[in-house]
């Protein structure tokens, strides 16, 4: 049996007051990334890590192989714009982008989201 890294995340549909089921969900470490104060540009250079979808509770637990899951920097894409499109929903996000930090691998990390067609919050859950 596969052994997971403590990552977990969850989405709420607050436009319907639901769990955002079926959602799609990757994580990608971020190898290297740049802004330059000067111009205001910013480049990033990443590796895919993992991928799933959310169940019918909104979730998504498991995915993530604990040997890919060390210290470093994250970023997991929430793809809100099919989830809005398949259920005849105009949205302004076409996804969502949470950066985050992982300083103790083997602590747990959960990324929730608070969303909306137009707004969404994030926060560290347990």
């Amino acid at each position: 049996m596969a052994e997971y890294g403590s990552l977990s995340t969850h989405v709420l549909d607050t436009s319907v007051g639901t769990p955002a089921c079926g959602v799609l969900i990757t994580l990608y470490r971020v190898l290297e990334s740049k802004l330059d104060e000067d111009s205001g540009s910013f480049s990033e250079q990443s590796e895919f890590i993992a991928t799933g979808k959310t169940n019918s509770d909104g979730r998504l637990s498991n995915f993530v192989p604990k040997s890919k899951f060390i210290s470093g920097l994250y970023k997991l894409v929430f793809g809100t714009g099919t989830y809005f499109e398949s259920r005849g929903i105009q949205t302004f996000l076409p996804y969502v982008q949470i950066t985050f930090q992982v300083s103790d691998q083997n602590s747990k990390y959960h990324v929730p989201i608070i969303l909306s067609p137009f707004g969404y919050s994030t926060y560290r859950g347990s």
